[in-house]
């Protein structure tokens, strides 16, 4: 009798202890599947605090004051007058105009060649995966190696581009002296970066248009030229301004290309500052001329820029969205 009695008595704790675990295991579960999320995401969030969101955060503070590069920890404060001395910067506003120009130069043509491009490897044709892959050949090529080779071809004396010109009749041109002669250059090796991968965007878009348009276009009596204007195009809408935009902050930003085609006076943007874009200004100012606190403030104009940019791309694209 007594070791049935501590049976008994031992199956309820068994029970108690097993109806425990099933708890904790339980728990543990809605915990794994409330938590673990953010725990996969956190090391992203992690680095962009500190490489992304703490650099601007700082930049904007030093912005606001007056401060050198030798001696970044004395910091004199100087409310809004980095920002007002900018507009007053002649050569601000000239790396600004020619931020502008690059961008139109080289943003245009190779949207428009990137857009053809797609076009044609649209169709079936053969090799056509060769030539897809030949278009990221230039994406993936290092900038000092393309920006190099461009200079080359650029070159005064001995350069490919003023023997052909020369072989038409042309005289040579001064690719590095001359404003509109060397924003035409540098804008040359953007285009040969980055028609290719656009061209790719553009591809994968036109073959997610139903081929019933294409159809229907083609009952309607429409050539290959009209469904290209009426069918593809329109539907290409939302995709040409996702590469306008990203285009347009690329050219925002240009400063590899042109740097490295001006040599040793590559950070002025050539000896007249002819085509020094914005990065340039700011890496002229904070690491040739030591004004952190300037250079941070260029930093600053920059990214309410690419805002103004962004601010305007999202109405555009609420737009097409009401008229689809």
């Amino acid at each position: 009798m007594t070791g049935t009695a501590v049976r008994a008595s031992a199956e309820p704790e068994a029970g108690h202890e097993e109806a425990r675990r099933r708890a904790r295991r339980s728990r543990r579960y809605r915990w794994d599947l409330r938590f673990s999320p953010y725990a996969f995401i956190a090391p992203f969030f992690l680095f962009f605090a500190a490489f992304g969101l703490f650099p601007l955060l700082y930049t904007g503070w030093a912005s606001l004051h007056r401060v050198e590069l030798s001696a970044p920890d004395d910091m004199e404060w100087a409310g809004l007058h980095n920002y007002t001395r900018l507009l007053e910067d002649e050569f601000f506003w000239n790396a600004l105009r020619n931020t502008f120009t690059v961008g139109v130069l080289s943003t245009v043509p190779q949207l428009l060649m990137a857009l053809g491009l797609a076009h044609l490897l649209n169709h079936r044709m053969r090799g056509s995966s060769f030539f897809r892959v030949a278009l990221l050949t230039p994406y993936a090529t290092s900038v000092a190696a393309a920006t190099l080779v461009f200079v080359l071809l650029f070159g005064r004396d001995y350069g490919m581009i003023n023997w052909a010109l020369g072989a038409v009749g042309f005289g040579p041109v001064d690719w590095q002296s001359g404003t509109l002669a060397s924003q035409l250059a540098v804008s040359s090796i953007v285009i040969w970066r980055w028609t290719g991968y656009n061209a790719l965007i553009y591809l994968a878009a036109m073959q997610a248009i139903p081929r019933d348009l294409y159809e229907s276009a083609a009952l309607d009596g429409a050539g290959s030229g009209r469904q290209f204007l009426h069918v593809t195009v329109p539907s290409l809408r939302p995709t040409i301004l996702f590469t306008v935009v990203v285009s347009t902050i690329g050219a925002m930003q240009l400063f590899g290309e042109p740097l490295l085609f001006g040599g040793a006076a590559g950070h002025k943007g050539g000896a007249s500052h002819q085509f020094q874009t914005l990065g340039l200004y700011l890496y002229d100012q904070g690491w040739f001329n030591f004004h952190l606190g300037r250079a941070s403030a260029v930093a600053w104009a920059m990214f309410l820029i690419l805002l103004l940019i962004a601010a305007v791309h999202l109405l555009i694209a609420r737009r097409l969205r009401r008229d689809r």
